[in-house]
């Protein structure tokens, strides 16, 4: 992917370096409960604290934070998300020109081990997330060594997926998606609202596509093997991978973001249309 020559965002919150007081344990249930933090809040927009506070043995007090303060980082890695982010603000910009509306970027808060955003306090297990409650992306740079070594998905696109997917739910903020999407949830069944979740994170996986387009039309950031990145970290993290992974088995009905196959599809939709309009994961028959 080429990224060294874009322009990097200035929306980075640097928060990595915080302090966690001794006998704070978070994210600490172990397990099948660890893997079932990551399965919820890897890749998917909702509040951390809940999960954390419903798994036995984990608690949550408060954390001391050193603010590292905006735009201060200097790392390949942190570099790196810069121009992302970069891209996806220029890119959405764009798109949200197209419909008559204004753009308001998140800002991406790196961390380390443990972060307190305005949805609770999160571990590095829960993996990146995106907060509706002060539409902040959270991203613990060592997650990218999970994406390679744990999940089987190496690469700098496969990495720059992960972020766009994130701020794909920004996108879906600030369209009113997510908050239909809760109230609905809020009044459907267990199977209903999973299936609620599955479709808002398919139009996540679209929405990332969408930003890969524009992204390649203004500064041809693709390069060979880059496209099979993206299509390889989609179906790595799909919930029927994920299950069969943690239990051995997959329950489909439980799914929450989609199948591997399903996750694949729906990137590549947006990859290959480059707009918001082909990612209705709602109101689409077959996902």
């Amino acid at each position: 992917m080429r990224w060294r020559d874009g322009r990097r965002s200035d929306n980075i919150e640097d928060r990595r370096g915080m302090s966690i007081p001794r006998g704070v344990k978070i994210g600490g249930a172990g397990g099948l409960g660890i893997l079932a933090i990551v399965l919820v809040g890897m890749f998917f927009g909702i509040d951390p604290s809940i999960l954390l506070e419903n798994m036995p043995g984990v608690e949550t007090p408060s954390v001391s934070v050193q603010q590292g303060g905006r735009g201060g980082v200097s790392d390949e890695a942190s570099d790196f998300v810069a121009v992302v982010l970069a891209d996806t603000e220029d890119a959405w910009k764009e798109a949200f020109g197209e419909m008559g509306r204004t753009y308001r970027p998140p800002t991406l808060v790196l961390f380390s081990e443990a972060v307190e955003s305005a949805c609770g306090i999160a571990g590095s297990a829960v993996g990146p997330f995106y907060c509706p409650g002060d539409q902040k992306v959270y991203l613990d740079l060592s997650f990218f060594e999970d994406l390679r070594a744990r999940f089987g998905a190496p690469g700098d696109f496969a990495q720059a997926y992960v972020i766009a997917h994130e701020v794909g739910h920004h996108v879906q903020t600030l369209l009113g998606i997510s908050q239909k999407v809760e109230g609905l949830r809020s009044r459907a069944t267990p199977s209903q609202a999973n299936q609620l979740s599955v479709r808002m994170e398919l139009q996540a996986d679209c929405l990332a596509g969408v930003w890969a387009h524009r992204a390649d039309r203004a500064r041809q950031i693709l390069e060979e093997g880059d496209i099979e990145e993206g299509l390889n970290a989609a179906s790595a993290i799909g919930d029927d991978r994920m299950q069969k992974r943690g239990q051995g088995y997959v329950v489909p009905d439980a799914f929450t973001h989609g199948s591997s196959a399903q996750r694949v599809r729906w990137f590549q939709r947006g990859l290959e249309a480059g707009t918001p309009g082909a990612c209705d994961t709602f109101n689409a028959g077959q996902l």
